[in-house]
């Protein structure tokens, strides 16, 4: 089967990404195809290169990360959440030098979201 999964909680303080990232590698295990995992809302925090995680817990963004870099999974941002909640591209903000959106994410719209879910038998969402 296809899928796509939907992200819409943010990388710590509630376990919607977490559990999706789980759901995620179960899904590669078991040989479904993981067409792309959208991020939404608050969501979209889980591409935010800046966070900090405590050394004895989980890198969830660095999970994100393997989950591209192993299995060639999409990982899309919502462009408008992603500006909402400060997380931008490489000089997409004056003041700023260095954007903090993770290299392993791409920027996108709703559109692209469109496209997954008809292409998908599936949409899961977190």
């Amino acid at each position: 089967m296809n899928y796509t999964v939907l992200v819409t909680g943010a990388a710590y303080g509630t376990q919607n990404a977490s559990t999706a990232f789980l759901f995620c590698e179960s899904l590669i295990k078991m040989h479904h195809v993981l067409n792309s995992v959208f991020f939404y809302f608050d969501g979209v925090l889980n591409a935010n290169i800046i966070n900090k995680t405590p050394t004895d817990e989980f890198n969830l963004i660095q999970g994100w990360q393997e989950l591209y870099e192993k299995h060639d999974v999409k990982l899309y941002v919502c462009t408008t959440a992603a500006e909402r909640r400060g997380v931008v591209e490489d000089n997409s903000i004056a003041n700023f030098k260095k954007g903090n959106l993770s290299p392993f994410f791409r920027l996108s719209g709703l559109l692209e979201l469109g496209h997954a879910i008809y292409i998908s038998d599936r949409i899961i969402q977190f």
